[in-house]
């Protein structure tokens, strides 16, 4: 399967190739969602797609690798030399890890700005200092970068059929949706972080606070509290879906059936937050192997004839800078 998407996307040169299946093990080991998705894309676009989520596993992994502790200072110094590393290669150097080569060569052949992964890059370092935020616009401000962006960064590779201006804000906010459905669904591992990522003025609507959510977790315990304010959680995150839905029908036909089953694999890890009293807590929902093949497999029906009338590649409308 590796070979036929790198062949389909013209990708020839040997250690170019190899950074793009770099990417694709990546992929398939920590995305499980992401990666069914990305299968209903052509072929050759998957390594694309394969190649942003490396980089930005690559970069979660400097903050969040718990088994190797490492002083703030250490991390903040790994995530500035990924960005030196990745400014060099999208201006023409080897890159000197594999996925920053692929991810450079994606947002080479894409036009994707430098800025979105300095964004990006800007929340990722927040994460080493930051451990909450008191209002859902200042959890924004974080979610842009590590959110809103990677919607923007994936719009030129799945293409539009609208102006990027049109179909920008819809991708960020499905961006910033699959985010917030992920902290809803980890409070329990964000807290084993000392981070509680869902905002603090909705959390004490309910008259939680992180004492709360820590008791809870070290306990075992449920409160009522905590259960009414992750149902209030999840109706924002329903909003942001909301807002991201008419921008499924802004792409790119061929690229539709891969957008709209992450839409509904994501949104329904809200549907097992609740079925499990939303204990997330505690423990981590989600959806079982059996449902995601069944959405993937619905989206299959509507491939065949998208991809007839496809073209060969997306329009690359805006200029790198």
């Amino acid at each position: 399967m590796t070979r036929r998407e790198l062949d389909a996307a013209a990708i020839t040169d040997p250690a170019l190739r190899a950074a793009y299946e770099r990417c694709r093990r990546l992929n398939a080991r920590h995305g499980k969602t992401y990666f069914l998705a990305t299968r209903l894309l052509p072929a050759s676009r998957r390594p694309a797609v394969h190649a942003l989520y490396g980089f930005a596993r690559l970069a979660d992994d400097i903050v969040d690798d718990l088994a190797a502790p490492t002083a703030p200072g250490d991390r903040a110094r790994r995530l500035q030399a990924l960005s030196h590393d990745l400014r060099r290669a999208m201006e023409g150097s080897p890159g000197r890890h594999p996925v920053v080569t692929a991810v450079a060569h994606t947002a080479q052949r894409y036009r994707i700005p430098h800025r979105h992964f300095d964004d990006f890059l800007t929340s990722m370092r927040s994460d080493l200092t930051v451990t909450d935020y008191g209002t859902l616009d200042a959890l924004r401000g974080y979610m842009h970068g590590s959110a809103a962006v990677i919607g923007l960064q994936m719009l030129p590779v799945l293409g539009h059929t609208t102006s990027r201006d049109e179909a920008a804000p819809h991708a960020a906010a499905l961006g910033e949706a699959f985010q917030l459905t992920n902290f809803i669904r980890d409070v329990g591992e964000d807290l084993d972080r000392d981070r509680v990522y869902l905002p603090a003025d909705l959390l004490a609507a309910e008259g939680v606070d992180r004492d709360l959510l820590r008791w809870s977790r070290r306990t075992g315990r449920h409160d009522p509290r905590i259960t009414s304010a992750l149902r209030s959680a999840a109706a924002l995150t329903r909003r942001f879906y909301a807002a991201a839905e008419p921008g499924l029908d802004m792409l790119e036909p061929v690229s539709r059936p891969c957008v709209r089953t992450a839409f509904v694999l994501y949104g329904e890890i809200l549907d097992a937050v609740a079925r499990d009293g939303y204990a997330s807590v505690h423990r981590r929902s989600s959806v079982s192997l059996a449902r995601r093949a069944a959405v993937a497999a619905a989206g299959l029906a509507k491939i065949a004839a998208a991809r007839l009338a496809a073209p060969a590649a997306p329009v690359l409308e805006e200029p790198l800078r």
